[in-house]
């Protein structure tokens, strides 16, 4: 499985048709087939290429949103 350093991981953005990619606790997934992540952004709020592990508290939802997707790779830690 691919480790992704934190410069890395913000090449998979979602703009210009790049996969898109965001990590939680550690993990990378792609959600590049969910409309809700078109262009890179969810809900104007959050955006692909990042650690989202934070942000995470403050959404409506749980982390279980994230098992629809595939697991790609693993964040580094720094």
């Amino acid at each position: 499985m691919k480790v992704f350093t934190k410069e890395e991981l913000k090449e998979y953005d979602g703009k210009g048709g790049k996969p898109t990619y965001l990590a939680y606790k550690g993990k990378v997934y792609d959600v590049s087939e969910s409309y809700l992540w078109e262009d890179g952004e969810h809900q104007a709020e959050h955006f692909a290429g990042e650690d989202l592990t934070d942000e995470f508290k403050d959404a409506p939802h749980d982390e279980y949103v994230l098992e629809r997707f595939p697991v790609v790779g693993e964040l580094k830690e720094e």
